[in-house]
């Protein structure tokens, strides 16, 4: 097993009998041609009933299949780092860590290094785990909470289609400035790059169509504690939408927001909902409010 990122394996079921094992392995098991490539070229491994085989071979019912997923190569210019994590949830194909604000999730031109993609890679070689990393949701370098990593590319790929298929729920907790007009609503408005900046976005009628909906759950003196479920995923999606009700996150001084209690965005990510990629069964993951952004609504509600 060293020698393998994970196993996956499944036993035949009656209507497969007598299939070729290629077949069964990409309508079934939906491991594409190109995944299929991948094992075999590059020390993967795949066995039925203990035996190895090639994918030409006919299956029988009740047949165990094994899947051995090769290793895979870290790029070089990524280097592992030791480095501040919390794993929250974790198995041979998924890891969630709960990401801290001031740590951006892979390298830039801005941040090379100390990354969470450092870090991992980092606990990947304490473990002896022989894969890369493989980032399904990403979070601004300020924004803290929940974020999915696939630990090999067939996780990967999986989780971006469940992904693509709204399978994959992420909600948010901010804290933005002053008192909206209703307690719950939906902004619709379309996000594209600002001109004027190589960073920030900005709504705009030639831009991509960006969904976010919102419940008040806290009015504090001069803000509001606000509950977010994304429908689409825009860079900067809340920050943007938030900015252009008038509403800026507190901390958030790239698009408006008032930096006296709080240096950086007043958003976390507190909740995941995901389908396993190769399980039958939801994962449901929380994470309380750091203690930065949980100060804020704490003074709030003894006033």
């Amino acid at each position: 097993m060293n020698n393998y990122v994970a196993v996956l394996s499944w036993k035949v079921p009656e209507n497969w009998n007598e299939a070729l094992l290629r077949t069964f392995l990409r309508d079934f098991c939906h491991i594409s041609k190109r995944g299929l490539a991948d094992i075999k070229f590059n020390g993967g491994c795949i066995t039925l009933n203990g035996e190895e085989v090639t994918v030409r071979k006919v299956i029988e019912t009740n047949d165990l299949v094994h899947v051995y997923l090769p290793p895979e190569e870290t790029s070089p210019s990524l280097r592992p780092e030791k480095g501040p994590f919390e794993i929250v949830y974790e198995d041979d194909h998924v890891l969630v860590i709960n990401k801290e604000a001031g740590i951006a999730t892979i390298p830039s031109r801005e941040h090379p290094t100390n990354t969470l993609a450092n870090f991992v890679l980092d606990y990947y070689e304490s473990q002896q785990i022989k894969t890369t990393f493989h980032a399904v949701n990403r979070l601004d370098k300020d924004t803290s909470g929940l974020l999915i990593i696939a630990k090999h590319r067939l996780a990967h790929d999986r989780l971006s289609k469940l992904q693509q298929a709204k399978h994959v729920q992420r909600y948010y907790r901010a804290i933005v400035s002053g008192k909206l007009h209703t307690d719950k609503g939906t902004i619709d408005a379309p996000i594209a790059r600002d001109p004027e900046s190589i960073i920030s976005r900005k709504v705009c009628q030639t831009g991509k169509r960006a969904i976010t909906h919102y419940i008040v759950t806290n009015e504090l003196e001069h803000s509001s504690v606000v509950d977010i479920k994304l429908e689409t995923g825009r860079t900067h999606q809340i920050r943007v939408h938030f900015s252009y009700l008038g509403h800026p996150l507190l901390g958030d001084d790239l698009y408006g927001g008032d930096q006296q209690h709080i240096k950086r965005q007043a958003l976390h990510c507190y909740k995941l909902e995901f389908q396993h990629p190769f399980k039958e069964k939801l994962i449901c993951l929380t994470s309380n409010l750091p203690n930065d952004m949980a100060a804020i609504k704490n003074e709030g509600d003894l006033k």
